[in-house]
């Protein structure tokens, strides 16, 4: 399963913001955390989860994306064990979708 553009979302909307600025390091692990958790559907198909890449709305001297990035990667361990091992890149940029705080991408192995 690929998962694209998912973008940091909470019951009252999406997480916004950008770190460094109006918004910090832990903000933006809760961020990377609701994408891993809101966007699955059924966990009982998963596999593993292969890779991740993380990208955060940043200020350009913002140089914890792999901290808040964590957010997912935690979650991910917490949830599958090995299973939830992965690859990943944790990026910084200047600009998401809906100013957005934290988008994910991702490749999921699930059973068919």
């Amino acid at each position: 399963m690929f998962l694209a553009g998912v973008i940091s979302q909470e019951v009252n909307g999406v997480i916004t913001g950008t770190a460094g600025a109006d918004g910090t390091v832990e903000d933006a692990y809760i961020g990377a955390r609701s994408c891993a958790r809101t966007h699955f559907g059924s966990l009982a198909k998963v596999k593993s989860i292969v890779s991740v890449n993380g990208y955060v709305n940043g200020v350009p001297e913002f140089a914890e994306s792999l901290k808040a990035i964590n957010g997912a990667s935690d979650l991910l361990m917490a949830v599958f064990g090995e299973a939830g091992r992965h690859v990943r890149a944790a990026i910084g940029v200047n600009g998401l979708p809906r100013n957005a705080l934290v988008e994910l991408q991702m490749v999921v192995g699930v059973e068919a």
